[in-house]
């Protein structure tokens, strides 16, 4: 059976730097071509692409073999692309001059090539070298703290649409030399171009570092960028057993806060639509918005529902910043924000949700305790509380972006974590809620909802 007219295998394996591979060889320029192309002829229902390992040409790539007439084609550049999609795909006739015709010397030669890594990995294993990959792990902080120093200096504005080193030095007020380091290196992670000695950021380095709205991600970003202090204290902080360099929103100052809320907007705003599905709001007219940081779920919240009311209960320095994105929404008359402090203060009574989003990650297991039990007691009869957070598995080992977190909120915090669900529903029903559930949304936070 075929679901499609062609199926398009594009290897895009990556190997030790140095020795020949398709990603080395420019794969993904020839993939998103591909993909651009296939689009713009109006052949998504056509042609099916699939990324795949090494097709053993390494040293003649970018390969890619088209089903189903199994037509291998190799040293294909992004320019060569539109001729495959409208001669082939379009037209039935294969690019000649791109297409390995001996089939005895293809195989011969995957197979020799294939006979070499082989042993090359025996003579790896054989010498006790370190595997690639887990090299690639350990050096990982190095491609991260470029991109992010890049970002700090807003590197990719200064670019706008084309600067030389020394230009981009000029407008951020940084050395010539050391500059024109940090570009060079930015080009080989493919986050720059450089042609004739002038940078240009990449489609998506400009769309989201380049300092135009709406897509403009800088402001977010900085929030990571404040997250390499504490991440280098993290052997410290497993000595400790607790964060040695904490910082709370009132202490960091205005810059932080904006960032961290911003971060946190950025991430709330794309989810809050699936969360509100989720729980379901039709027939609710008061809801609390726990730690409601920029508001983007009070807002999601209210505008499915025209009839609900919400609060924010937040610090009182983030609820400028939930004021300013309510007012943009036109919500001010249904969205209420509150100054206060989550761990001790009174929440209210008669809501019939309490929503607590990225919240119980910084707690203690003790400090969730006596959180979920105000939010009980908050509760009008058949109330519900809905948490959104990284649920852990029973072991605690996965999913990975919740185990990484875990150590997040340990450089971060006094005794923050991420947390089970069997530990998520015993506090819930130690507060009194009888009803409890998980929902499991797309991506790696999920909801636990209690109902009183």
């Amino acid at each position: 059976m075929e679901a499609f007219r062609y199926h398009v295998f594009v290897c895009d394996q990556s190997k030790a730097e140095g020795v020949p591979c398709c990603a080395g060889r420019g794969s993904g320029k020839v993939m998103e071509a591909l993909r651009q192309e296939i689009a713009a002829q109006g052949l998504l229902d056509a042609v099916q692409i699939t990324l795949c390992g090494s097709l053993g040409l390494c040293e003649r790539g970018p390969n890619m073999v088209v089903y189903p007439e199994g037509v291998w084609y190799s040293a294909v550049q992004p320019e060569d692309v539109p001729e495959i999609v409208r001669s082939h795909f379009q037209q039935g006739r294969k690019v000649e001059r791109l297409v390995n015709k001996d089939a005895a010397a293809l195989k011969e030669e995957i197979q020799t090539n294939r006979n070499k890594a082989l042993a090359a990995m025996k003579a790896r294993e054989a010498s006790g070298e370190l595997p690639e990959e887990l090299l690639q792990t350990i050096r990982g902080f190095q491609e991260s703290r470029a991109m992010l120093t890049g970002i700090e200096l807003n590197i990719f504005a200064a670019i706008g649409n084309g600067a030389t080193a020394g230009q981009v030095a000029a407008k951020i007020g940084t050395d010539a030399r050391a500059t024109e380091m940090l570009l060079n290196a930015l080009v080989a992670m493919g986050m720059l171009a450089k042609s004739g000695g002038m940078f240009h950021s990449t489609r998506v380095t400009a769309r989201y570092f380049g300092g135009k709205a709406p897509d403009d991600a800088r402001a977010a970003m900085m929030h990571i960028v404040h997250l390499w202090e504490r991440w280098s204290t993290l052997t410290e902080c497993v000595r400790a057993g607790t964060s040695v360099k904490r910082q709370e929103a009132a202490e960091g100052g205005d810059d932080w806060t904006e960032s961290f809320i911003a971060a946190m907007h950025r991430n709330a705003r794309a989810r809050a639509p699936q969360v509100v599905e989720a729980v379901g709001i039709q027939g609710a007219r008061r809801m609390l918005d726990v730690g409601g940081g920029s508001g983007a779920y009070s807002i999601a919240f209210a505008q499915a529902n025209e009839m609900l009311q919400v609060e924010l209960l937040d610090l009182p320095e983030v609820l400028p910043i939930a004021q300013r994105h309510i007012e943009e929404a036109g919500l001010g008359h249904r969205i209420k924000t509150r100054a206060g402090d989550l761990r001790t203060d009174f929440l209210g009574k008669g809501f019939d949700v309490i929503l607590i989003s990225a919240i119980c990650h910084m707690l203690g297991p003790e400090g969730n305790r006596n959180l979920l039990k105000r939010c009980y007691e908050a509760l009008a009869p058949e109330g519900r509380v809905v948490i959104s957070d990284f649920i852990l598995e029973a072991d605690k080992t996965g999913p990975k972006q919740a185990a990484l977190f875990a150590l997040n909120m340990l450089v971060g915090t006094h005794d923050g974590s991420s947390y089970s669900e069997s530990e998520y529903g015993g506090w819930l029903r130690e507060a009194g809620f009888r009803k409890v559930c998980r929902m499991r949304l797309p991506g790696p936070a999920h909801l636990m909802v209690g109902t009183r």
